[in-house]
């Protein structure tokens, strides 16, 4: 199969954990994009769902393809939330953010009851951080948050090289929240809630892409089938 047809299969059984009146939280990505496609087709046959959006990216599509939307102000406890992944582990630690949208994905997720990571089974690893760990952080005082954190890293048992992540113009690339993104080649990280904790104690860091005791269950498409994880 395809990537595209993987993605979609992981989709179409996420979309089949849906149930009328839901409040849903829309994930960002390639594959959550596939779940929103297929969600708006059982909208357009009468299910009455609502969802908050993690990105500017899936609220355009969920607005162009008539999914109801919402925001946590106005409905601060979702259901479910639905949304891809970077990598993980089989103890259901994320690494999130390539592309660039963790710190709503992490509010959204950590508002639901539920949160589902629908992915291709590539992005399944025995330890993570052979993906570049996004750490979002304010343009104020850069650099010396740049030396922060890979302080930070440092003091947490993991080290690699720390790019700043720039946009197709090579100027610096910015998220929805107007913030820079540092991306972290550590190669493999050996305590990844240590890291979490550093990271979050940096001053300038606003978000990291480490996702610990958020995820409940995983739906991974296989060139064998569908493998879940946790508690779909």
């Amino acid at each position: 199969m395809s990537a595209d047809a993987l993605k979609r299969a992981a989709a179409e059984r996420a979309v089949g954990l849906v149930r009328d009146g839901m409040k849903l939280g829309l994930g960002s990505g390639s594959t959550a994009a596939a779940f929103v496609s297929l969600l708006a087709d059982r909208v357009r046959a009468g299910l009455a769902v609502v969802g908050v959006p993690t990105s500017e990216q899936t609220r355009d599509q969920a607005e162009r393809e008539g999914v109801p939307l919402a925001t946590l102000d106005e409905i601060p406890e979702l259901d479910l939330t639905v949304d891809g992944a970077d990598e993980l582990d089989d103890e259901l630690r994320l690494i999130k953010g390539g592309g660039g949208a963790l710190l709503r994905e992490k509010i959204v997720a950590a508002a639901s009851r539920r949160m589902i990571v629908i992915a291709d089974g590539g992005k399944r690893v025995e330890r993570l951080g052979r993906f570049p760990l996004p750490i979002e952080v304010v343009p104020f005082g850069l650099a010396a948050t740049r030396a922060a954190v890979r302080k930070a890293i440092r003091e947490a048992g993991s080290d690699g090289e720390l790019r700043l992540r720039t946009a197709a113009t090579g100027q610096p690339f910015l998220t929805d929240g107007g913030h820079c993104i540092l991306d972290a080649a550590l190669g493999r990280i050996d305590a990844p809630e240590r890291l979490a904790a550093a990271l979050a104690a940096t001053p300038g860091v606003v978000e990291h892409g480490l996702f610990l005791g958020l995820a409940s269950g995983a739906i991974l498409a296989t060139e064998s089938g569908l493998v879940e994880l946790g508690r779909v």
